[in-house]
């Protein structure tokens, strides 16, 4: 059997399996596509949808769209790599939406199918079952989904459920439970629905998988082992990541059947959009480095922090100095990481300071800065920071302040990427920061009440960041890294939780080195994201 796709290369798929051959290996032909010359009136979609797409001003495909759409309509499982901002939400909705539309066209949309959680008494009334689920890292990648999908389908707004953690439960389950064809989810809140039998995922006929990488990243293979093996064995697969390594093979061995083998670009190499520059910089100098930047460079600013503490610091100081800034972390409610994502993209606020996990939901196609004022804890999070900017055929630049300790780490990083950074040199004039200073105890009166532990001090130097919107950013409970109660832990990979510290230190390149969070552990499906 052979595949052509829509710029004429062809894809040699397997012939059909015996009994004694596996049916999950991948495909030996890769595709590399480009959508030159392509329109989505060129793919075998409704007119509707056609129509759709061209409201929603959906014209021309990107190439990831322009290789993963055909085979997906055609009813193949599709394994695609490509890296962040390629357009890989349409490239699965379409075909989900017109596999979804063609089973309701064929009377089989519709069914008398009870769902977990009201003991199968729907009143006698037939409702939608679910067709299509979508599994994604976190709620803002999860949300735009179900916002693309509005988009496409305005008439179907009730026809579709988010399940994610950090909102309203029982609207959710209200959802459910009225009866819907699509389900976006994160897997920890799915899980967790699905232990308590509050959904039933045995009508679902396509599965989307999207940063697989990243959801194992998180710790959710647990969790989508046991979503998956509540679906039927006889659907079809949509699998997406950024790399390709020896976890996500596994995923794609024991999920994914004879996929179309999709690849853009190199996964670890950043776009050539985007200028690489670097600084090697003292700590105490950092903060100066960055105002001078904001002073002398045009654009937005979308700053890394590794740590949430270290996130509502960097926001105080610049607001502080007259900046407008906001701040977005695993901290934060999701109504604030909402009204923080919204400022920034309005342009409301010039700078965005956030945390790799919270900024994996930022799509926004016109920053023009991406600062990494930590060094990442890998070279695939460097990647996905950078690929915040020089979106939509836009340049950008990517600047990275280096200590004089990761000087190795960055140039094991540059031989990963293959890339040279653009090193300049330091400012002069720049000030150092000035930190805490020796304190004569001999001009204070009460020595013993200078409480300097930050879970006590009320003091605007240790209080959580607070927008000059006069909304507090900082968490309802402490939980920061750096921090010396007893709920705080050190600064760890992932940030920690909301009930308890983050965990121990985590490693430069590769997994997290340190211990476990110090509190309690967390209800399944609100990982922090």
């Amino acid at each position: 059997m052979t595949y052509a796709n829509n710029d004429g290369n062809t894809a040699v798929l397997d012939t059909p399996q015996t009994n004694n051959q596996t049916n999950n290996q991948t495909n030996n032909q890769v595709i590399r596509p480009t959508a030159e010359g392509k329109l989505f009136t060129d793919f075998n979609i409704s007119e509707m949808l056609q129509k759709r797409l061209a409201a929603a001003n959906f014209i021309t495909p990107t190439p990831v769209q322009a290789g993963a759409i055909p085979p997906g309509l055609e009813g193949h499982d599709v394994l695609a790599t490509a890296s962040t901002g390629t357009g890989k939400t349409l490239s699965f909705l379409v075909p989900l939406i017109e596999r979804m539309d063609a089973a309701v066209s064929s009377a089989q949309g519709l069914a008398q199918q009870p769902q977990g959680g009201n003991n199968g008494k729907n009143g006698g009334r037939t409702k939608p079952v679910i067709q299509a689920l979508i599994l994604r890292p976190t709620r803002e990648l999860a949300m735009q989904v179900i916002d693309v999908y509005s988009k496409l389908l305005p008439s179907a707004k009730h026809d579709s459920a988010l399940i994610v953690g950090g909102l309203s439960e029982g609207t959710q389950l209200s959802q459910i439970r009225r009866g819907v064809r699509l389900v976006v989810a994160t897997p920890g809140r799915l899980e967790d629905f699905l232990r308590r039998r509050e959904i039933n995922l045995s009508t679902v006929d396509m599965l989307v998988l999207d940063e697989v990488d990243r959801m194992l990243d998180m710790g959710f293979l647990p969790a989508i082992r046991r979503i998956v093996g509540a679906l039927p064995r006889t659907r079809q697969t949509l699998c997406y990541s950024a790399t390709l390594d020896a976890n996500v093979r596994e995923i794609v061995r024991d999920y994914v059947k004879n996929p179309v083998r999709i690849e853009i670009g190199s996964t670890l190499k950043p776009s050539e959009r985007v200028e690489l520059r670097g600084y090697h910089v003292t700590s105490d100098k950092k903060i100066g480095l960055l105002e001078h930047m904001l002073n002398t460079e045009e654009g937005t600013f979308l700053v890394f922090s590794r740590t949430k503490h270290g996130a509502d610091r960097i926001a105080r100081r610049l607001e502080k100095n007259g900046h407008d800034v906001t701040v977005i972390h695993g901290d934060r409610s999701q109504s604030q990481r909402t009204s923080a994502l919204a400022s920034f993209t309005s342009g409301k606020h010039r700078i965005l300071v956030a945390t790799d996990v919270a900024a994996r939901g930022i799509d926004v196609s016109h920053i023009a800065h991406v600062v990494n004022y930590d060094l990442p804890g890998s070279t695939e999070d460097f990647v996905h920071r950078i690929g915040r900017t020089g979106r939509a055929s836009a340049k950008g630049v990517a600047t990275t302040f280096v200590l004089p300790q990761e000087r190795s780490d960055v140039k094991k990083m540059e031989r990963e990427l293959k890339a040279q950074f653009n090193w300049r040199e330091v400012d002069s004039s720049i000030q150092k920061e000035e930190r805490n200073q020796p304190i004569d105890i001999r001009k204070v009166d009460n020595v013993l009440g200078m409480e300097t532990r930050s879970w006590k001090n009320s003091d605007a130097s240790a209080a959580p960041f607070k927008s000059s919107l006069g909304e507090n950013e900082g968490p309802k409970r402490q939980s920061s890294g750096g921090g010396y109660g007893r709920k705080s832990g050190g600064g760890g990979f992932g940030g920690g939780n909301n009930r308890g510290g983050s965990g121990g230190g985590g490693s430069r390149f590769g997994r997290p080195s340190g211990g476990r969070s110090s509190g309690a552990p967390q209800r399944s499906g609100s990982r922090g994201h």
